[in-house]
């Protein structure tokens, strides 16, 4: 069985148009979705990243640059991750279409996981 990471990039959406319990219900569901593919054997990890745009290293002649990122030519933005495990890339797509994240916050970035 393959792994695949989950890449959440943050989105545009506006959660400031929302009444307290359209965020609770957001919450819940956000915490019941990991809970599910674990006890379905298809969830390996996952964590939300933390809010400062970290690094990017870069070999550069023999040194190594750092710039700010992770992509500083976009400030494009990953918010977490999930490392999954699936039969096929389409069932991980499956999986990761049922993620929370797609309905509200922005793209999801799916790479499978070399273990060779």
């Amino acid at each position: 069985m393959a792994q695949y990471i989950m890449l959440l990039h943050q989105g545009d959406f506006d959660f400031s148009g929302h009444s307290p319990k359209d965020m609770q219900a957001v919450v819940a569901k956000y915490g019941k979705w990991p809970q599910e593919l674990g006890q379905a054997g298809k969830l390996i990890g996952g964590e939300k990243l933390a809010d400062n745009a970290g690094k990017v290293l870069r070999p550069n002649g023999g040194d190594v640059s750092v710039t700010d990122g992770p992509f500083s030519e976009t400030k494009e933005m990953i918010g977490g991750y999930f490392v999954i495990e699936a039969e096929s890339l389409n069932e991980a797509v499956e999986i990761s279409k049922s993620c929370p994240h797609i309905d509200y916050d922005g793209p999801i970035e799916l790479r499978e996981i070399d273990k060779h």
